[in-house]
């Protein structure tokens, strides 16, 4: 991970709270040229940093001209992905705004507002999955205390949340961020109209418009429409992906633990003052096991390497098959035939015995 020279970043703390290794995601413009955002009309600067909690990289948001607070808003913030020379698919725009409007759902249906549904406080993570960063900033920015309803204004915020949202979309849809300035609407709307479906179009001037009544969010769902199904199945895609992988790292733990195991006992120098303590009885069984597992040769003497035989036996192991397998001692003198089952027994009986000499679980 990229560091900083704290020496020539003095206003760069090397630790806030639970999160260490700060590294700038933007230039850091001189002291005496630090201007106010657009968003928040306060002086921010943004940071990469480690959580100490679960090592995990995010995103910190650092409010100047206040007292000092970072706060943790994502992990990676970028501009949406743009084309080299041409419009995004429809396909993928119809996925972010499903998403994007999921996130808007879920805060208007708390009764809150997002207020910061802008290109520039959207992260994306992965290859297209979307976070709203900066949630909940202005309500900290804004708080009065003075005030005995701080949600009178909320029906305001979420009707000012639909036309942000109509903005980003629009935004995606032109891939330029030039088209949801007021002189360029026209223009930027002609383009939706040229290159995007109807839906697309009527979406964005639904939420651009000014109603007379209450807009809520839910009303563009009829417009999504049965892309919705399409979003959902990539989700359920992807989960039954991660699942997948998932389960071949429970699989890829559980037979690492068995190795760690069966290491803690393998050529052990000494235990309770015995020096040949790992060289007979079941530790005997399980050191020819470990032969077994990783020094088999061919008949030509050369080393013989075999994952998927490591693997097999390793399972087999943990099961206790009732299976049988020849091991050869070194010098080939002797040749035990034992079950799986067996091993497993030695293993275990000989692991908890090194347990009860130490106290400790593994």
């Amino acid at each position: 991970m990229a560091r900083i020279d704290q020496s020539e970043n003095l206003g760069v703390p090397s630790e806030v709270d639970s999160y260490h290794s700060l590294f700038p995601l933007e230039p850091l413009p001189p002291p005496n040229r630090l201007q106010k955002t657009s968003n928040f009309s306060y002086i921010t600067s943004c940071y990469k940093a480690v959580n100490s909690k679960d090592d995990l990289p995010y995103c910190l948001r650092r409010i100047h001209e206040i007292t000092l607070r970072f706060l943790p808003s994502g992990q990676h913030e970028l501009p949406p992905p743009r084309q080299h020379a041409g419009l995004l698919p429809e396909s993928l725009i119809w996925a972010y705004i499903v998403q994007l409007s999921s996130a808007l759902r879920t805060i208007h249906t708390a009764g809150l507002a997002c207020r910061v549904m802008d290109p520039s406080k959207i992260l994306i993570t992965g290859k297209t999955r979307l976070r709203v960063n900066c949630v909940g900033m202005f309500d900290v920015l804004t708080f009065d205390n003075s005030q005995t309803n701080h949600l009178a204004l909320m029906p305001q915020y979420q009707q000012a949340d639909l036309i942000s949202l109509g903005k980003v979309v629009l935004a995606l849809a032109c891939n330029s961020l030039a088209g949801i300035k007021r002189e360029n609407l026209q223009k930027a709307m002609e383009l939706v109209s040229i290159n995007y479906s109807s839906d697309l179009k009527n979406l964005i001037l639904y939420l651009l418009s000014e109603q007379s009544r209450l807009r809520s969010v839910n009303d563009i769902m009829p417009m999504i429409g049965a892309r919705f199904y399409t979003q959902l199945d990539a989700s359920q895609m992807r989960n039954d992906v991660i699942e997948e992988d998932l389960a071949k790292e429970v699989q890829n733990g559980r037979l690492f633990r068995l190795l760690a195991k069966l290491g803690t006992i393998n050529e052990r120098p000494e235990f309770q003052k015995d020096p040949t303590w790992s060289e007979t009885g079941d530790r005997y069984l399980l050191k020819l096991f470990r032969d077994h597992l990783f020094h088999q040769v061919t008949e030509a003497g050369t080393p013989w390497i075999d994952l998927s035989h490591i693997v097999s036996c390793l399972n087999k192991l943990d099961a206790g098959a009732p299976e049988k397998v020849s091991l050869v001692s070194r010098d080939e003198k002797s040749v035990l035939v034992v079950t799986y089952s067996d091993l497993k027994r030695c293993f275990e009986s000989t692991f908890q015995e090194l347990l009860a000499a130490t106290n400790g679980p593994l």
